[in-house]
C-alpha cells in the first residue's frame, strides 16, 4: 500500500496535539466548576446552609422487663456410685444421720465434723443466681452428703406465690438436684413475714409451692431428698395466725390438711432456743414455760402429732447458744438473746449429744443438722455463740457427738 507524505510546507487543518490537550484540560475544569456551583445551589436551597441539630428521637415505651428469667437448662448429672458426683462413694443413708451447717462451701472444719460423726453438711442458698455446683462437688470429694436450704433473700421473694416466680425457683432447685444435691430444703420459716409476703402466710399457700416444685426435683434426680421448709418455732401469734404470721403448730396442721407431706420426704423442723437439757419437758425458767417450743422433746412430739407421723422429721437447725469465750456477753451485745447468757460450752456439748441420742433412739428424727459448726459473726445476731467450734478453736461438742454416733 502506498500513501502520499504530508507536505510539511502546507498549513495543517484542525488543532495540533498540544492544543487538543489544553482544550481538554480547560473543558474538564469548566465542567467541575459548573457541577460544584449546581450542587451548591441545590444544597443551600434545601436548607443546608446551617448545621442541622439532631432531632430527639421519641423513645418507645418499653414493657417492663420480666421480673424472673428462668435459668438455662441444667447440666446432665454426673454419673457416679453411691450417689456422689464424679464417681465418689458417699456415706450410706441410715435411719438417723448427723450433720452441721458450715460457714461456706469450702467446709474448712471438715476434719472436726468427721470427729463429731457428721456425714452431712448444710449450706444455705439465698441468691438464686449463685451456682452451688462446685460446693456440691467439694462436699462429695470430702466425703459428705450435702443439704442445700434454699430461700430467696432478694425482693423477689415477695412474689413467691406467683406462678412465674415458682417456676424460676423450680428451675433453680432442679439445677441443684441435677448437680447432685443429696437433699434440698424448700424455703425457710415461711410462717413469718420476714420470709413470706404479709397477708399470704398460711400452710396451704406454702403447700402449693411444695406441690409445684417436688415433682420437678424428683424428675431431675429421684435420689434427692426433699425437706419441707422448717418453720420458725414461735408462740408469738397466740396459737393461731395473723396477716404477719402463724405459730408453727397451726401452720403445720394447715400443711397437713392441704396434703403437703405427699410432696416431701422429710418434715423440716428447727430448735434453737433451749436452755435446759433436751430430756426435760418442764422447768424452763422463762415466761410461758409450758410452751412446747421451749423443749426439745415437746417440739418433736408436737410436730409428729401434727403431721400424723406421715414422714420423719429432719432438724435442719438445732443448736444451743452460749457466749462463753466471747466478749461482751449476750446481755450487752445481743439483748434479744440474753436468755442464753448462763449456758456454758460444756452444757452445749452435753445437750447436743443428748439430743442426738434421743433422735437416734426414738425413730422419729431422720436427720439432725447442728446449727452451726464454725460461724464467726458475733453481734446483734450472735451466730458464733451457736458454733460448736469455739473462739479458741476447740470443739467439745465434736467429742460428745462423736461418742454418740460411734455407739448407735
Amino acid at each position: 500500500m502506498s500513501y502520499s507524505p504530508i507536505n510539511p510546507l502546507k498549513p495543517k487543518r484542525g488543532l495540533n496535539p498540544t492544543q487538543v490537550r489544553y482544550l481538554a484540560i480547560a473543558w474538564t475544569a469548566l465542567t467541575v466548576v459548573l457541577g460544584l456551583c449546581t450542587f451548591g445551589v441545590i444544597y443551600w436551597a434545601a436548607g443546608g446552609g446551617s448545621i442541622a441539630q439532631p432531632t430527639a428521637v421519641a423513645q418507645a415505651t418499653l414493657a417492663p422487663a420480666a421480673t424472673f428469667t428462668p435459668l438455662p437448662p441444667p447440666p446432665t448429672p454426673a454419673e457416679g456410685t453411691g450417689g456422689g458426683s464424679g464417681g465418689v462413694t458417699l456415706p450410706p443413708l441410715t435411719n438417723f444421720m448427723l450433720g452441721g451447717q458450715a460457714i461456706h462451701g469450702g467446709i474448712p472444719a471438715a476434719d472436726q465434723m468427721k470427729v463429731a460423726g457428721m456425714t452431712w453438711v448444710k449450706l444455705q442458698a439465698t441468691d438464686l443466681t449463685v451456682d452451688f455446683g462446685p460446693a456440691v462437688e467439694n462436699a462429695h470429694n470430702l466425703g459428705f452428703r450435702i443439704l442445700i436450704s434454699v430461700v430467696d433473700k432478694s425482693d423477689s421473694k415477695y412474689q413467691v406465690a406467683s406462678p412465674e416466680y415458682q417456676q424460676v425457683l423450680a428451675n433453680y432447685l432442679v439445677t441443684l438436684a441435677q448437680q447432685g444435691a443429696d437433699a434440698i430444703e424448700v424455703w425457710n420459716e415461711a410462717n413469718i413475714d420476714r420470709e413470706w409476703p404479709t397477708g399470704q402466710i398460711g400452710g396451704a399457700n406454702y403447700t402449693a409451692l411444695l406441690k409445684y416444685v417436688y415433682p420437678q426435683i424428683k424428675a431431675a434426680n429421684p435420689d434427692t431428698m426433699v425437706i419441707s421448709g422448717a418453720m420458725a418455732p414461735t408462740g408469738f401469734f397466740g396459737g393461731g395466725c395473723t396477716p404477719q404470721g402463724c405459730d408453727d403448730k397451726p401452720f403445720l396442721e394447715q400443711m397437713a390438711a392441704a396434703g403437703a407431706f405427699t410432696y416431701a420426704d422429710c418434715v423440716g423442723i428447727h430448735y434453737n432456743e433451749g436452755i435446759i437439757p433436751p430430756t426435760q419437758t418442764t422447768g424452763d425458767p422463762r415466761g410461758n414455760s409450758e410452751h412446747y417450743t421451749r423443749y426439745y422433746q415437746k417440739m418433736v412430739d408436737t410436730y409428729w402429732q401434727a403431721t400424723g407421723g406421715a414422714k420423719p422429721l429432719c432438724f435442719t437447725e438445732l443448736g444451743y447458744l452460749t457466749d462463753e469465750g466471747y466478749s461482751p456477753d449476750l446481755a450487752a451485745i445481743a439483748p434479744g438473746f440474753a436468755w442464753a447468757g448462763d449456758t456454758t460450752v460444756a452444757q452445749q456439748a452435753e445437750w447436743l449429744a443428748s439430743a442426738a441420742r434421743l433422735s437416734l433412739d426414738q425413730g422419729k428424727v431422720r436427720m439432725m443438722i447442728v446449727f452451726n459448726v464454725d460461724f464467726t459473726t458475733y453481734g446483734v445476731d450472735p451466730q458464733a455463740g451457736y458454733a460448736i467450734i469455739r473462739a479458741d478453736g476447740t470443739c467439745p461438742a465434736c467429742d460428745t457427738l462423736g461418742a454418740v454416733m460411734a455407739t448407735p
